[in-house]
């Protein structure tokens, strides 16, 4: 029986990032991919195919806008199924370059589908002739594993959902026609972002949104902006509600909702689900390994990336955190320092999420870096903000870009920066200035002696910035 240092199940950026890194530590490793296809949610159905997608939604709003910048363009079109073709030849660059990174690691790379004997003892069944999993079976040992498997779409039980028929995420980036009428049951990232999809090439769209605002985890106020900016694009938003069931009329399918206690309903050409994943940990034998999750099923870890047995650690969408890449890697990085560390003797370093990033890539983009207000209050932390609008903002007037603003959030004694928020153009990239500040943990008043160029986006921070310092100093 093979015997391990360290092992990994998953392939995705994660278990990738986790794996290289022990193998730098002089760990023997394993990596264990029981996916289908190799390169992880990210590169398979989630962040590069869906922003492949978006680019070619966002190039043709910029020509449905030509008159506004006195262009002319002529009849203009597209193609969906161009579209996915072009998202499938990135996709399938990413994926080739992940599948090499994999084979060429410095560590064992194994296709098969692991389950837990005990904390110690793995059976791996491995990928067959066929390409399925039933090729033979093996059983090893590691003396520390990592468990990231990702997550999967997690869909409720909505009366005639079904029946009906419903895209998803992992379908619409396959499918090759825009809808004429699309009602999207969701309000997070990947519903909003499909909504700006679908829009962007005439779709009629409607948002039912369980939740009192779109994006939960966002302050009021980006919530409220990222409203009225998708409002004034034509789309119906409907939030605080309560599902009922799904009827299909035809070809229109009819969702019936509650809002405010009355009965409403919105039908469409489509829906899409976008209700939310679940970590996909169902079949890896976890109470055998003595690992315990909650009722979502996601995996309960410690700062330390540890679950219940100190020997294990898990990492990204699995422990039903912040799903999001960066903090996954940083997460599987960390989980394998660890299990240097631990099987060392020496003290385990703990995630530090005062960093944490969140950005969509809707049409105004949003992003947030840090703490929102909520989480301070939540915290008791005494702090102060400052907004400043991009249509007081040149730049963003010459992009024709006047909706949205930037929000600094900062200590109310000293002064550092704490958190920051952009709803509007270029949030994804505007936000990481911030990112960077906070890193050095900057004050406000640093941050606006720092020389921005003018005219560009990024000195709108200079204004929020200038407003803090000199309310700190006051």
């Amino acid at each position: 029986m093979e015997s391990y240092d360290f092992a990994v199940i998953g392939g995705g950026s994660a278990g990738y990032a986790a794996a290289a890194a022990a193998a730098r530590l002089g760990l023997k490793t394993c990596c264990i991919e029981g996916g289908k296809d190799v390169g992880g949610l990210c590169i398979l159905q989630g962040c590069m195919p869906s922003k492949a997608l978006l680019e070619s939604a966002n190039r043709f709003r910029t020509l449905r806008r030509a008159d506004e910048f006195g262009l002319r363009t002529g009849k203009i079109g597209f193609s969906a199924e161009s579209i996915i073709q072009r998202k499938r030849r990135l996709v399938a660059g990413f994926a080739g370059y992940r599948a090499e990174q994999l084979h060429r690691g410095k560590f064992e790379f194994i296709r098969g589908k692991a389950q837990f004997l005990d904390a110690q003892r793995l059976r791996v069944q491995h990928l067959g002739t066929m390409g399925d999993f039933s090729g033979h079976t093996s059983e090893l040992m590691a003396r520390t594993t990592l468990v990231a498997t990702g997550s999967e779409i997690d869909v409720i039980d909505l009366p005639g959902l079904v029946e009906a028929g419903y895209l998803t995420s992992d379908s619409a980036l396959d499918t090759e026609s825009i809808p004429a009428s699309c009602v999207i049951l969701g309000g997070g990232a990947i519903a909003l972002e499909f909504a700006h999809y679908y829009e962007s090439f005439g779709s009629r769209v409607t948002i039912i949104q369980r939740s009192g605002q779109l994006l939960k985890e966002a302050d009021g106020d980006i919530a409220e902006a990222l409203t009225e900016a998708y409002r004034h694009r034509g789309m119906d938003i409907r939030c605080g509600t309560r599902l009922l069931r799904v009827a299909r009329e035809g070809q229109q399918r009819t969702v019936h909702f509650e809002q405010g206690g009355a009965p409403h309903s919105a039908s469409g050409e489509e829906v899409f689900y976008a209700l939310g994943r679940r970590p996909t940990t169902a079949h890896l034998g976890l109470p055998e390994a003595g690992v315990e999750r909650d009722g979502r099923g996601a995996i309960l870890v410690t700062p330390t990336m540890q679950t219940t047995e100190p020997t294990l650690f898990a990492a990204g969408d699995v422990t039903g955190t912040w799903e999001v890449v960066h903090l996954a890697i940083e997460q599987g990085v960390l989980a394998a320092q660890n299990a240097a560390r631990l099987l060392q003797g020496k003290p385990l370093q703990s995630m530090d999420y005062r960093l944490k990033l969140f950005a969509m890539f809707s049409e105004p983009q949003v992003a947030f870096v840090g703490l929102t207000e909520r989480e301070a209050a939540g915290q008791g932390l005494a702090i102060k903000s400052a907004c400043y609008p991009f249509s007081d903002h040149g730049k963003g007037l010459v992009h024709g870009e006047p909706e949205g603003f930037v929000k600094l959030l900062c200590l109310a004694g000293t002064g550092e920066i704490v958190g920051g928020a952009v709803v509007g153009a270029a949030a994804s990239e505007l936000i990481h200035e911030i990112t960077v500040a906070m890193y050095f943990r900057a004050t406000a008043g640093q941050l606006a002696s720092i020389p921005h160029y003018h005219p560009t986006l990024s000195e709108i921070w200079t204004y929020p910035a200038e407003e803090l310092a000199e309310s700190v100093l006051g």
